[in-house]
């Protein structure tokens, strides 16, 4: 996938694309015009309302509504859990055991210039491969703070490859071009039907390449 997003899932109300890593969620001071928001829009000729963030490096499934409505729902989805998200990720290094749950009070580094409060932050992981100088991991979060993964990981000895923000990258004995994160999956209640949609794609391709070509293991 070379362009900046694919369409997954496309009605009415909403429309949920997998992003290529390298691109903003939200247009800033320095970047207003080739940010993911103004390009989906410009696609589909229509305004569009993100009603979540991914990180510029993180690839995956993000969902846009086509009314400020829709996008106040999904958000509250968001806020209340009904929304399930599972990762793709690799880290440095070995967790302790197959299974496990990642529970602490973190805060990120913005929080901390604006003299928040730590917040509780529970992340679900389980091991899929091990290599000797790391893992690859299924994450799935059961809170939404910001950067949640990147820093539960990078407190506990093992950041995600490519971290540069919480770890740094010099110390990675793998090297990986961009943080190593990747929506896989996507779970939430329709706006207008209010069935359940579940969403999953493959693997990120630069991560699905970087195990084929350096150590020979086939992802499907």
């Amino acid at each position: 996938m070379n362009k900046p997003f694919e369409i997954v899932f496309n009605d009415e109300y909403l429309v949920v694309i997998n992003k290529i890593a390298k691109i903003l969620v939200q247009p800033t001071t320095n970047e207003k015009k080739n940010t993911l928001t103004t390009l989906l829009a410009k696609h589909l000729g229509s305004k569009v309302f993100p009603c979540h963030r991914l990180d510029k490096e993180t690839t995956g499934l993000i969902v846009y509504a086509k009314k400020s409505q829709v996008q106040t729902d999904i958000m509250r989805q968001f806020q209340k859990g009904e929304v399930f998200k599972k990762y793709i990720a690799f880290i440095r290094g070995h967790l302790k055991g197959k299974k496990g749950l990642l529970d602490e009070y973190i805060i990120d580094k913005d929080g901390v210039k604006f003299g928040e409060k730590e917040k509780k932050a529970k992340t679900v992981y389980k091991v899929l491969k091990l290599f000797e100088y790391f893992s690859v991991l299924e994450l799935k979060p059961l809170t939404g703070r910001t950067n949640q993964l990147r820093i539960q990981l990078a407190k506990i000895g093992h950041p995600i490859l490519g971290e540069d923000k919480y770890a740094f990258r010099r110390d990675f004995e793998i090297k990986f071009k961009r943080t190593a994160l990747h929506v896989f999956y996507l779970s939430f209640i329709h706006p207008a039907s209010r069935d359940r949609v579940e969403l999953k794609i493959p693997w990120a391709t630069d991560m699905k390449n970087f195990l084929e070509v350096n150590f020979n293991v086939l992802v499907e």
